[in-house]
């Protein structure tokens, strides 16, 4: 014994066991109040995310009591469609006498007050399932630590009996929906019933749609041919300032985010040709517009498109143009990248519009006039990611160009012949080259060619413009603004096409 000591002073004989089973009891369970505070936090500032969080999360994933009982209500309010926001929350709390014992009205409004992104609701909930299984194993761990120090214990029991309790965790875990397998999963019925499917469209009818909701629209052409033009009009449609753009209808928004990363200025001065001082407080309140390039390409951050949506409460973002959103457009990697940051926030309910380029003609090659996707510049992906693709084709400041539907999500729309009225800033249908109209300037009728010509300029039109035009005319039969006379079979002194007349009852009503 060494001296100046005495035996109460000696250390005690090593017990790893006992020591092991004190210090487990001491250890924090693993936990992360920022990522738990993030979840509720979004839950209130956006009820969307309290659907996309439940498909994580259970209450008792929470490692604060407080917490469980937040979320628990925050549940409850969403079953009941009501807000979710600081204040319908304390009031459900309250009523319940819930509200103190997790810090009062106070901590409710300190969890909404931090910068916790609506669209990062999912993540932070990741975060907090996983922890929570940490607890769980950390707890399994414990009880067969102790076990083991039963007397008479049997290892080959202990183990079996961890090896299911592990198992059936993980079994509950995806049979509850709690895992990122079952994040997304619907049934069919669901899936076909409530995805939207049957949603009017945003723009157009539910025959000839331009815009679908949930699919993005892409306008494409050339310089100075009249994209923002045209974008601005159904812009201003959607924040309820027109009712109908080239004719047909088109939906309101909420609120607007428009992403002026293509030269700004230009943009303003040709958003100001529609709008005067009576829309002020319309353009203040349900138009957010970015000036500039954003803080990273979405091909690198694929969640950054549906954050600022949810940052600026918007349910339409408009990319202007869609050249400056990526790192590169023709690379077929990122421009599917660039799919996914469009796709996810479509998937966070908010509807998206493109502006893009068409491809140069090549240097000594004479230009391409025929629309067609592989005009479009960049990689096939991108429009084979987006729902409908606009491509106006003419000479850059004309005021007549034509409008072509390449991709449409139902009933293809034109082609278009439209004016624009640059001092104005509006686009109008030109009247002459409507399928009506031209019927009407022909007493003898007009064949299916005949039509197709008259409406694409071209003496030999191709088998596209001949099928628009073949039903264009047979709509105008079925609404009976037409009469079609069948043709005669072609034989030794060959057939005759079918030609088709507009009907005594048009002319009359038109006369």
């Amino acid at each position: 014994m060494p001296e100046g000591t005495t035996p109460s002073a000696q250390a005690p004989p090593a017990q790893p066991f006992d020591e092991f089973a004190i210090h487990a009891d001491q250890v924090t369970p693993p936990h992360d109040l920022l990522a738990e505070q993030g979840v509720l936090g979004a839950c209130m500032h956006g009820h969307e995310a309290v659907d996309e969080v439940r498909s994580v999360l259970e209450g008792r994933d929470f490692y604060r009591p407080a917490h469980e009982t937040i979320w628990l209500a925050l549940l409850e309010l969403r079953s009941a469609d009501a807000p979710t926001d600081p204040i319908a929350l304390a009031h459900h709390l309250r009523q319940r006498d819930e509200l103190n014992r997790v810090g009062g009205q106070a901590y409710l409004h300190t969890l909404s007050g931090a910068p916790f992104a609506v669209q990062s609701a999912v993540y932070y909930a990741g975060i907090v399932r996983h922890k929570a299984e940490l607890r769980t194993l950390q707890a399994a761990g414990i009880r067969t630590a102790q076990r083991a120090l039963e007397p008479g214990a049997d290892p080959d029991l202990i183990r079996t009996d961890m090896e299911a309790e592990v198992r059936e965790g993980r079994e509950r875990a995806l049979a509850s929906g709690t895992s990122r397998l079952s994040r997304y999963l619907v049934d069919g019925w669901q899936f076909v019933s409530e995805t939207g499917a049957d949603t009017d469209p945003l723009w157009g009818t539910r025959e000839k749609t331009v815009w679908a909701s949930g699919e993005s629209l892409m306008i494409v052409g050339a310089p100075g041919v009249g994209k923002t033009t045209l974008a601005h009009q159904v812009v201003l449609a959607r924040l309820g300032l027109q009712e109908s753009v080239l004719d047909m209808p088109v939906r309101p928004s909420r609120r607007v985010l428009y992403l002026a990363m293509d030269r700004p200025k230009q943009i303003a001065k040709a958003m100001a040709r529609r709008v005067n001082l009576t829309n002020e407080a319309v353009l203040r309140e349900r138009l957010a517009v970015w000036q500039g390039p954003l803080p990273a390409p979405l091909d690198k951050e694929p969640d950054l498109l549906a954050d600022l949506a949810a940052a600026h409460r918007a349910d339409t973002i408009v990319i202007d143009s869609l050249k400056d959103a990526a790192s590169t457009l023709v690379d077929d990697a990122l421009a599917v990248a660039f799919n996914n940051a469009r796709q996810r926030a479509i998937r966070s309910g908010v509807e998206v519009m493109e502006l893009h380029h068409q491809r140069k003609s090549q240097d000594g090659t004479p230009r391409d006039t025929r629309p067609s996707l592989d005009r479009v510049y960049g990689s096939t992906w991108l429009t084979s990611g987006a729902g409908s693709v606009l491509f106006i084709t003419g000479e850059a400041g004309d005021p007549a160009v034509t409008l072509h539907h390449l991709k449409s999500p139902t009933g293809e729309v034109g082609p278009l012949q439209l004016i624009h009225d640059h001092a104005r800033g509006t686009t109008t249908l030109d009247p002459t080259l409507d399928p009506i109209t031209i019927l009407r300037a022909h007493p003898g009728g007009l064949s299916v060619r005949d039509l197709a010509i008259a409406q694409t300029g071209e003496r030999t039109p191709g088998r596209a413009a001949i099928e628009k035009a073949r039903r264009a005319l047979d709509a105008l039969v079925k609404a009976g603004l037409a009469n079609k006379a069948d043709g005669i079979a072609g034989g030794n002194g060959g057939g005759q096409q079918a030609r088709y007349h507009a009907s005594a009852r048009h002319i009359v009503a038109v006369s």
